[in-house]
Parts: C-alpha cells; structure tokens; sequence
C-alpha cells in the first residue's frame, strides 16, 4: 500500500491537486450549510469572494517558485542530507510518519508561531484573523506576503526532513484539507471533537485560535497533528458557545469586507485594541 501511496504523490497531477483543494471546500460549505455551528448573518458569496481571492494569490506565489521545493528536495536526496537519511529511516511508513510530523511541525507550527510573536510577520498574518465569520473558506484567507514567509518555511521543513517530492506533496494535499476542515463552521459532536483532537487539530480546537483576544489568539497553532500545541505548552480549551471571532485591533465589518483594506493592512500603523 505505501508503495501506491508514494507511487502517486510522486507524480500526483495538478488537476488532481486542484481537486484537492475545490473539492474539500465543496464538502465542507455543503456540511456546514447543514449544520453549522453559528448561524451567521451574511451573505455567504461575498464572504467566500473575498476568501477566494486570496486563495488564488496563494496558489500563483506557490506555482510560481515550486521550482524551489523540487530543487530542496533534490539536493536533500543528492547529499543525503535531513532527518530520513540520519536517522537512516529505510521504512517507507517510518518515512510516511516521521516526516509528515516534522513537515508538519517546521512547515505548519513553527511557521505560524513565529507569525504571532515577530511584528512585521504578524502584520501579515492578521489578515487572517480578521475574518469574523470562520467558515471552511477562511482556511486558504492569507496574504500574498504571508503566503511567501509560509512558502519559505515549507522549503526548510523539506531540508531539514529531507523529504522526497512524495514526501511534501502528501503533506501539502493533508494540510489543505485538514485546515479546511478545522476552519468549517460545522457542529460536531463535543466528544467526538475532543476524541479527534487528541492525534489532529478538530474544528473546536483549532477556533479557540481564532477567539478575538488574548491568551486565546496565542493558542492552538497546529495545522494538522495536535501534538505539538499539547508538547510546547500552547493547548488551550474554551466553550464553543463563549467563541467571538476576529481580532481586537480590527473588528469592523466594513474594514475586514474590504479587499483594498485587507491588502494594506501590513503597511498601516499598528492599533492598541484600548484605543
């Protein structure tokens, strides 16, 4: 079976890429139209637009410098250089494990770590925060330049895992579908959420992040696998029903619906959420 597995990421085709990220956004706007967890008032279109947008502006960056992670991949594999090769991990499921929890930790937490605690990085990741209505479309909400510090994370994870191009092509199509789903406004089972959220980042776990202040915000940073928050001491609960999402420093509906603000954001003088 793993042999399938990485037979396909090897060469997995863009289309089936692109199915990867159109179709999980189906599935989970079609569940959580269903049953949402907080029935919103907005009109879910212009929301997703929005969104959308910056999906695409993600999708361009990543397409344009892919160059960079094949050529990190193949000099890892040229000098034997990353976590597979010194830990000589010749288990292709040891290989699969190993290297999607490091992917996952130097290319997902680490990243979005140093986001929350370096300014001029946070500048740019607050775009994302400032959605007050976290839906599966918030996911793929990121700015051009954060999407660029993220990309740059990523080609370190794969330098220092070492991880083959099926290596991050299996962590890419997880990550984009795992934060989908933590992002969608859909009500789950309170125990079933918690039971998730102890091996992935479930829906309730990941929103307390999103909870519109501090210590909240500086919570919860995992992407796909929980461990980490619970490891570095960043795990926190909070009742689904006290949830207020957005940020302190921008919470007006007419600021964060705005594309042109959205985008200028990182350059404007920063705010004291007193003020």
């Amino acid at each position: 079976m793993i042999n399938e597995i990485i037979n396909y990421f090897q060469t997995i085709p863009s289309s089936h890429r692109s199915a990867i990220l159109i179709g999980g956004i189906a599935l989970f706007w079609f569940i959580e139209s269903g049953i949402p967890l907080f029935k919103f008032k907005y009109h879910k279109w212009n929301h997703a637009l929005i969104n959308f947008f910056f999906t695409a502006t993600t999708i361009v960056i990543n397409f344009s410098l892919a160059i960079l992670l094949f050529k990190s991949a193949e000099w890892a594999a040229d000098h034997q250089f990353g976590l597979i090769y010194w830990l000589h991990l010749d288990n292709l499921w040891l290989q699969a494990i190993i290297g999607l929890l490091f992917m996952d930790l130097i290319g997902a937490y680490t990243a979005h770590l140093v986001q929350h605690k370096t300014k001029p990085l946070w500048r740019y990741h607050l775009i994302h925060h400032t959605d007050t209505w976290i839906d599966t479309t918030t996911a793929n909400r990121h700015h051009p330049g954060e999407s660029v510090i993220r990309f740059i994370f990523t080609v370190l994870a794969i330098l220092i895992v070492g991880a083959p191009i099926w290596l991050f092509f299996l962590y890419q199509s997880l990550s984009v579908f795992l934060s989908q789903f933590n992002h969608a406004n859909m009500r789950m089972p309170k125990k079933l959420d918690k039971w998730i959220s102890y091996l992935i980042v479930s829906p309730d776990m990941h929103k307390i992040h999103h909870h519109y202040q501090l210590p909240y915000t500086d919570s919860n940073y995992g992407n796909i696998f929980s461990i980490w928050d619970r490891l570095f001491g960043t795990f926190m609960v909070m009742p689904r029903e006290k949830l207020i999402y957005g940020v302190d420093t921008h919470m007006k509906q007419e600021e964060n619906n705005k594309l042109s603000n959205l985008l200028r954001i990182p350059f404007q003088k920063y705010r004291n959420p007193e003020a």
